[in-house]
C-alpha cells in the first residue's frame, strides 16, 4: 500500500488509479470493513486523526479532482462519509525526499515525461492532507534507510 504524501499531480496514469484503488482500500480498513492490512505502517497517520474516516476521506476527494483534472472517472459515491476540511496531517521534508526519490524510480520505467517533470521541481508540493514539516524519513516507511 502506497498513500502518497506527494501531491498526486506528480503521480503518471497507472499511478494515480493504483493510488485511488489504494486509498479505497485504506478507507475500508480504517472503516473497519475489511481484516487485512489493519496494521499497515502507512495507516498510522490516519489511524492517529480524528476522525479517521474523514481524514481518509479528505485524502480520497484531493485524488478524486487531480483525476477530474486529467479527465479521469473515478467514482465519488465511493468515498465514505462528507468532505469538509480536517486537521492537516504532518509530513517531514525527509519523507517527500524520500518519496520523490522513490517515484523517480517508478516514472523512469513507466513516464519519461512525468519524470522530467518531477526533476524540475525545487520544492515538491505536499498532497493538501498534510503540511510540511522539518524532519527525517518517516518511521513507518519501508526500505528508508533511518
Amino acid at each position: 500500500m502506497r498513500l502518497w504524501s506527494l501531491h498526486p499531480r506528480y503521480l503518471d496514469g497507472k499511478g494515480l488509479v493504483a493510488l485511488w484503488r489504494e486509498g479505497l482500500l485504506a478507507q475500508s480498513v480504517l472503516g473497519g470493513h475489511v481484516r487485512g492490512y489493519g496494521n499497515h505502517p502507512q495507516l498510522a497517520r490516519f489511524r492517529d486523526h480524528r476522525p479517521p474516516g474523514e481524514a481518509i476521506a479528505f485524502y480520497l476527494y484531493a485524488v478524486l479532482d487531480e483525476a477530474r483534472v486529467r479527465g479521469y472517472r473515478f467514482d465519488p459515491g465511493k468515498i465514505e462519509g462528507p468532505v469538509r476540511p480536517v486537521t492537516l496531517i504532518e509530513v517531514t521534508e525527509g519523507q517527500l525526499r524520500f518519496e520523490v526519490s522513490h517515484l523517480a524510480g517508478k516514472l523512469a520505467r513507466r513516464d519519461p515525461e512525468k519524470l522530467r517533470m518531477l526533476g524540475r521541481v525545487d520544492v515538491p508540493r505536499a498532497h493538501s492532507s498534510f503540511v510540511v514539516v522539518p524532519g527525517p524519513v518517516a518511521w513507518w516507511e519501508k526500505g528508508s534507510s533511518q
